[in-house]
Formats: C-alpha cells, sequence, structure tokens
C-alpha cells in the first residue's frame, strides 16, 4: 500500500469515528431527563425578550423632543447593556434607537465600526421587525387623529 492509500483510509477511519462519537453525544444528550425542560427554558426566555421588545414604549413621532429624548435613553441603554455584557438587551435598545433615527445609516455606519461582528448582525436582524412595528404605531396614531 502507498503513503496516500494509507493516509486516506487513516482520514476516512477518523471521520468515521468522529461521526459515531456526535451521533453517540447527540443520543445521549437528548435522553438526559432535564434536556426537555432546558429546552423549553431556552425557548421561553426566547419569547419573552421578543415580547419584551414589542412592549417598549415608542414616542409621539410628532413631537420631535419626545423622539431625541427617546431616541438618547435607548442609546444610553444599549450602550449600559452591552457593557455588562448583555448583547440581546443592548441591541433592543439600540434597534430602538436606530429605528426612530432621523439618519439611520450613518448610526449604522459608526455602529458597525464599534460593535462586535455578532452583536452588529444581531441588531440588523431585528431591525425590520422594530421598523415595521414603529410603522404600525404611526399609521394608529394618524387613524386615531383623523
Amino acid at each position: 500500500m502507498s503513503a496516500r492509500t494509507s493516509a486516506a483510509i487513516a482520514a476516512g477511519v477518523c471521520g468515521g469515528l468522529f461521526v459515531a462519537y456526535c451521533i453517540y453525544f447527540d443520543k445521549k444528550r437528548r435522553s438526559d431527563p432535564a434536556f426537555k425542560e432546558k429546552l423549553r427554558e431556552r425557548r421561553r426566555k426566547k419569547h419573552a425578550s421578543v415580547k419584551k421588545v414589542s412592549q417598549t414604549k415608542l414616542p409621539n413621532l410628532q413631537d420631535p423632543e419626545a423622539v431625541q429624548k427617546f431616541f438618547l435613553d435607548e442609546i444610553q441603554l444599549g450602550e449600559e447593556c452591552l457593557a455588562k455584557g448583555d448583547f440581546d438587551q443592548g441591541s433592543n435598545h439600540l434597534t430602538n434607537a436606530i429605528a426612530v433615527c432621523g439618519q439611520p445609516q450613518q448610526l449604522l455606519q459608526v455602529l458597525q465600526q464599534t460593535l462586535p461582528a455578532p452583536v452588529f448582525q444581531m441588531l440588523l436582524y431585528k431591525l425590520p421587525t422594530v421598523s415595521q412595528r414603529i410603522i404600525n404605531s404611526q399609521s394608529l396614531s394618524e387613524d386615531e387623529i383623523e
């Protein structure tokens, strides 16, 4: 046998052993009695954080002072959460700030330079949802005026 054939066989055996170990570990993990409860708890937390974002009190978009105060408060809260290591809440607050910002593209460029890449990606992922919520709340307030 050549060295190349031996290396290929060794790589195949190692790959097969690795796949077998992964299957064994996954089966062991899933058979753990607390696995389903941990999974449910993780889903509850994620659902609660999404719900909390949707409960943020938005300012009257017709009042520039209220929008500016909301923007500054959300930026400050976002920075505080990020400093504590709570990236999910921090990105929620920053997303709220971007959604009411007059020049979101410039703010996004600054945040892209300053935030870690995973946090910035989280922020971009949440932005359409928050923007849609603001558009919906604005249309509701216009309907109330008419």
